[in-house]
């Protein structure tokens, strides 16, 4: 089966990118390679092509209330201008995908991203519930085809993106999206991304991705700005401790078992999945994701490696890597709860042997906020 491109195919066959598929694209894994380029977002800045994503609008008198439905956390929270992480669910709590809101500054509607192996399946299901409701005024558009992403992450990804725009990008909030003009591009600009560090998420149209791209490289490359591909962005999220759908997250894991029972509104009435969790909540969660460290050598912790206890199976490693920022290996893993806890030890199977572990809070990594501020 033939693979989609980004607008931006060309421009990382000219800066040497290596690519793998992944969800139906052909994407960037890394250029100079993965620690280097983990390394500039720790201490500088990275940017990322995310034009494979999905964006789709929802609006209409009841997209408010359809959103309450079909989200797990309070979209009543917010206001114009304002993001949310959240998460679409089955009725068995299992998770469909992770998903971010944007009210849009305009207020005339939201915005929700999609992950991009979960763009088609997610508008069947908001679809599908959609005509269930045949009565709420709501319109579902999907606009992925005709949307350019890309996003700037890292200490100076401000004092660079400064340089491009007029609009003073301190009164952006974390989770706030403004329109604003970058390079003289029309853009959507919201502080949301994926790595632990400051940084931007942009949203173009998609004939002036490449544009905004070549602006963003240009204004940043001085100051140690280097194309990042997926490889990084995975080791980031990791030290960070974000989800990625399919590892820590899927229809088989709750949000309660994956650690993100703040995302629940349980408050704000029925939606999909609730009844689900409270029992779950009311009972107890039978796995907990847990953080952990090697304490030995013996390789890298992968997807699916078995974690046990003496001869026991307790869980699977959901993802494991070297840390470049803490020179540890680290991962992830869903375990029976009654095994989990900061300090408790287990074992993980490597290449058929059991290399000792210890479980270690989450995230890894948490940015300070002395971080720099100023191109230098």
């Amino acid at each position: 089966m033939s693979t989609k491109v980004t607008p931006l195919y060309e421009r990382h066959k000219s800066l040497g990118a290596r690519f793998i598929e992944f969800a139906g694209w052909t994407m960037p894994v890394q250029y100079e390679g993965i620690v280097s380029e983990h390394v500039a977002v720790r201490t500088r800045a990275g940017l990322f092509d995310l034009g494979h994503m999905g964006q789709v609008i929802v609006r209409g008198k009841d997209a408010l209330r359809f959103l309450q439905y079909v989200t797990a956390n309070d979209v009543a929270r917010l206001q114009p201008g304002r993001a949310q992480y959240s998460l679409l669910l089955y009725p068995t709590g299992g998770v469909v995908d992770d998903i971010i809101v944007y009210d849009l500054p305009d207020g005339t509607a939201y915005l929700v991203v999609v992950n991009a192996a979960n763009t088609e399946k997610d508008l069947e299901w908001l679809r599908a519930h959609r005509s269930h409701h045949p009565e709420w005024a709501v319109e579902i558009e999907d606009i992925s085809d005709r949307t350019g992403m890309v996003a700037l992450q890292g200490p100076l990804a401000e004092p660079i993106l400064q340089r491009l725009t007029t609009f003073h990008l301190r009164t952006l909030p974390s989770f706030g999206i403004a329109q604003i003009e970058v390079a003289g591009i029309p853009t959507l600009v919201a502080r949301t991304g994926y790595t632990g560090e400051d940084g931007f998420e942009f949203y173009c149209s998609i004939e002036r991705v490449v544009d905004l791209w070549d602006a963003l490289l240009a204004a940043g490359q001085p100051h140690g700005l280097v194309p990042v591909g997926l490889g990084a962005r995975d080791t980031l999220r990791i030290e960070a401790g974000l989800p990625l759908y399919g590892n820590e997250l899927s229809p088989e894991i709750t949000p309660l078992e994956a650690g993100l029972g703040w995302v629940i509104a349980w408050e704000k009435g029925p939606f999909v999945g609730r009844e689900a969790l409270v029992r779950q909540r009311d009972e107890g969660p039978p796995r907990r994701l847990v953080g952990f460290e090697l304490v030995e050598r013996g390789g890298i912790p992968r997807h699916g490696y078995p974690v046990q206890v003496g001869n026991e199976v307790i869980g699977a490693v959901t993802s494991g890597t070297v840390s470049p920022t803490l020179g540890k290996t680290i991962g992830m893993a869903l375990v029976a709860r009654a095994y989990a806890g900061i300090g408790k030890p287990f074992a993980i199977v490597i290449r058929n042997r059991p290399v000792e572990a210890v479980q270690v809070k989450l995230p890894f990594y948490r940015r300070s906020r002395a971080t720099p501020r100023s191109v230098t």
